[in-house]
């Protein structure tokens, strides 16, 4: 269960000639693993994520795919009154065919995927009308009834509740451990990929990136380059074991209230 089953090597892209958005990025991911890709905005991750999908091509360097892919994406929208089931049957699509209808093999495929994410009781209600962490359910079942074995996921936790965020990334955790399936998510938030993660990769900017497990790449030094703010390491009890988790440190106006308060003690 180590073979990769998609990797890339020198990878770069530009939008404008000369001016690298990345470039000479190379990492591989194996089967049944979780691969974060964490990097401030505009550095490329959704850029990435894309080519590595094959909806655009880089600029330089190359992919290797070997699986067939899912992918859910960070904003989800659609011009017509689908119901919940109809955007799942859309995951069937390569195995309905071209001009054919879905058969109720595809349709209890349909259901079953929605229910395993505990929305079937939205089978029939509009998307457009469910809230953001329901659409991201119902996302999820469309990616999986698919039978993808590799899920690309772009911020899936974005613009979630904390429970929410919470609900997925424990859905992230039971696809890889308990179905096998290889996840590429991207994130803004550390923390979700120290929990979840196997390996990591930081996207420092251009030609310079950390590529490693979560735990060693997603360390203090390596995250204050990425985010250009504090982010500490902690562990806590919970549940009786211990958990490490990372907590980012905001002090706003803190040079000018240490000044102040430098200048009242002199007065």
């Amino acid at each position: 269960m180590t073979d990769p089953v998609i990797a890339f090597k020198g990878l770069g892209h530009a939008y404008q000639p000369g001016d690298w958005v990345f470039r000479d990025y190379s990492a591989q991911v194996k089967r049944g693993e979780v691969f974060a890709l964490l990097g401030p905005n505009g550095c490329g991750k959704t850029t990435l994520l894309k080519i590595l999908l094959g909806a655009m091509k880089p600029l330089a360097g190359s992919v290797h795919q070997h699986v067939s892919v899912g992918f859910v994406p960070q904003i989800f929208q659609v011009s017509f009154d689908y119901t919940s089931l109809d955007m799942v049957l859309m995951g069937r699509a390569r195995k309905i065919g071209l001009f054919s209808t879905p058969t109720q093999t595809d349709r209890d495929a349909a259901y079953a995927a929605l229910e395993r994410f505990g929305v079937a009781d939205l089978a029939q209600r509009p998307f457009h009308e469910l809230s953001g962490g329901q659409r991201q359910l119902v996302i999820f079942a469309r990616a999986v009834v698919s039978e993808a074995e590799l899920l690309l996921l772009d911020e899936p936790t974005s613009a979630l509740d904390l429970r929410n965020q919470a609900m997925i990334l424990d859905w992230i955790t039971r696809l890889s451990r308990h179905d096998g399936l290889t996840v590429v998510f991207t994130t803004h938030n550390p923390q979700h990929a120290l929990a979840v993660a196997d390996n990591a990769l930081l996207m420092l900017g251009q030609e310079r990136y950390v590529c490693g497990t979560a735990r060693e790449a997603l360390s203090e030094d390596n995250l204050k380059a990425l985010y250009c703010v504090d982010i500490r390491r902690v562990s806590i009890g919970y549940m009786g074991k211990q958990v490490e988790t990372l907590v980012t440190v905001f002090a706003p106006g803190d040079d000018e209230i240490t000044g102040r308060e430098k200048k009242n003690a002199s007065e």
